[in-house]
């Protein structure tokens, strides 16, 4: 198996700054009016259908959020200081 290369501190960056960006009104709206294609609409049916197996409680639902949410927070680069985020 080929070995990936770690992106360049760039690419981060970049990658950083556009799954943080804001959406204007006129883009959000023209994303949602997209209909999702059948492909997708099964995959996340598909998707939708084990984590409900895995999770088979709403007590278990919530106690998998809460351990994927300090995951998320606490692998969150910290912004430098005088910026927001």
């Amino acid at each position: 198996m080929k070995r990936l290369e770690t992106p360049s501190p760039a690419a981060l960056a970049g990658a950083l700054a556009l799954s943080e960006r804001r959406l204007t009104a006129e883009e959000a709206r023209a994303a949602l009016a997209v209909p999702m294609g059948e492909a997708e609409e099964n995959e996340s049916r598909s998707l939708i259908r084990w984590f409900r197996r895995r999770y088979p409680t709403p007590a278990a639902r919530l106690a998998y959020a809460r351990r994927a949410y300090r995951r998320w927070a606490s692998a969150r680069p910290v912004a430098p200081p005088g910026t927001t985020g």
